[in-house]
């Protein structure tokens, strides 16, 4: 039972970390037509785009790691620590993406491209930490005993 619970962690904690890297190569791809010249072009597409996996990855990462923590299914010792410890920042994370997305889902919301150029870095900063801190939570899940 308890292996068998470790496989199906791992086997989430990997398609988590899929998400993540497909976000990431989507910020990536946007934040390299910087400077930002103008909203039209590709630009709209590319942020709608990345919002999609953004809000793809930030789900993934609720549904296959926060809940079992959330839910209180989660028996192990070290995980529960580490989650406890990080969860907060991470949840201010959240918002902060939530946020993005909910100023920039759809094309026609790319105005000013300054403060998109803002707005991408600070979220880059918040996907930072988070990513920090999601990788403590996943490096519990793959250790015997987590370190703080």
């Amino acid at each position: 039972m308890g292996q068998e619970r470790r496989s199906e962690s791992h086997k989430l904690i990997n398609e988590l970390v899929h998400t993540r890297n497909e976000m990431l190569s989507m910020f990536s791809q946007l934040i390299s037509h910087r400077p930002f010249q103008q909203v039209d072009g590709d630009i709209p597409k590319l942020v709608e785009q990345f919002c999609q996996a953004l809000i793809d990855y930030t789900a993934d990462a609720h549904f296959r790691l926060y809940r079992f923590i959330d839910e209180r299914s989660e028996r192990r010792r070290n995980i529960i620590e580490v989650a406890n410890k990080v969860y907060p920042k991470i949840m201010n994370s959240t918002q902060a993406i939530l946020d993005f997305n909910d100023k920039y889902e759809t094309e026609q919301t790319v105005g000013d491209v300054d403060v998109l150029a803002t707005d991408l870095s600070q979220l880059g900063e918040h996907l930072a930490e988070r990513i920090e801190l999601e990788d403590k939570v996943i490096q519990a899940f793959k250790e015997k005993r987590a370190k703080l």
